[in-house]
C-alpha cells in the first residue's frame, strides 16, 4: 500500500457518524449552509470524500442529522407548569439556539425524514398544547403561529447590524439619523430619539412579541376538554 493510502486509511479510522455530523454543524456555523459540501467536510476531517458515505448515505441524510443536533439543543416545554410558561421557555430556547446556528433556520421544518430529537421535540410541543386544552386542529394552528414567530424573528435578528442597546444607539446616531432630515421624517426622528433615550434593548424584543402571541392564543383553548393520554 502506498504511503498516501496508508495515511488516508489511518485518518479515516477515527471517523464516526457522530464526529462527521458534529464537524458538519461546526462548518455550517462558520460558513453557512452554502459552504458545506461533502468534499469540504472531508477536508476538515482529514478524510477521503468517499469515506464519509460510510456514515451518511447522502448530503440529505447529513442535513437530517445536523437538524437533529439543533433540535436536541432546544429545551422541551417542561411539564408541571402552565402552558404559557412552558411554551415561552421552549420558544426562548429555540431563539437562542437559532442564533448559534443561523444556517438551520430555513431547514428546521423542511426535513421529510426527521430524526429522533426532531420527533421528540414536535411530540412534546403538541402534547403541551393538547394537555392545555387546545383541540388537535387548534394545537396545530398554535404551533404553526409560534414557530412562524420564532423562525421569523431569528431570520430578522440575523440580518440586523446591531445586537445590543449600545450598538443600536450607535447605529441610530451615526448611520441612521444623518439620513433623516427632521422636517421630512419627523416621526422616524421621534422614534429614534425615544429608543436612544430609553436605552432600548433589541434582545428583549423577542419576549415582548412572544408574550403577545401567547396571550392571543389563550382564549382559543378549551380547558374542559383537556387531553389526558
Amino acid at each position: 500500500m502506498a504511503g498516501r493510502e496508508r495515511r488516508q486509511v489511518a485518518s479515516d479510522a477515527g471517523l464516526s457518524k457522530q464526529r462527521v455530523v458534529a464537524e458538519a454543524v461546526r462548518l455550517a456555523d462558520r460558513e453557512g449552509i452554502d459552504g458545506l459540501s461533502m468534499r469540504r467536510l472531508a477536508g476538515t476531517l482529514g478524510a477521503g470524500a468517499m469515506s464519509l458515505y460510510h456514515y451518511v448515505a447522502s448530503k440529505e441524510e447529513l442535513l437530517d442529522a445536523m437538524i437533529d443536533v439543533v433540535f436536541e439543543e432546544i429545551e422541551l416545554p417542561p411539564e408541571g407548569t402552565d402552558w404559557q410558561s412552558a411554551m415561552r421557555r421552549r420558544a426562548v430556547s429555540a431563539q437562542r439556539v437559532l442564533a448559534r446556528h443561523p444556517w438551520a433556520n430555513g431547514l428546521m421544518e423542511s426535513r421529510t425524514s426527521p430524526g429522533p430529537a426532531n420527533l421528540r421535540h414536535h411530540e412534546a410541543v403538541t402534547a403541551c398544547l393538547r394537555r392545555a386544552g387546545f383541540s388537535a386542529l387548534m394545537a396545530t394552528h398554535a404551533n404553526w403561529l409560534l414557530d412562524s414567530y420564532v423562525y421569523g424573528f431569528a431570520l430578522q435578528a440575523a440580518g440586523l447590524p446591531f445586537g445590543t442597546a449600545d450598538e443600536l444607539a450607535d447605529v441610530i446616531e451615526n448611520a441612521y439619523l444623518p439620513q433623516l432630515p427632521p422636517g421630512e421624517f419627523p416621526y422616524l426622528n421621534e422614534s429614534a430619539a425615544a429608543l436612544v433615550a430609553a436605552g432600548f434593548d433589541p434582545a428583549k424584543e423577542f419576549v415582548f412579541g412572544l408574550d403577545l402571541v401567547l396571550a392571543a392564543l389563550e382564549p382559543l383553548r378549551e380547558p374542559c376538554a383537556r387531553l389526558h393520554p
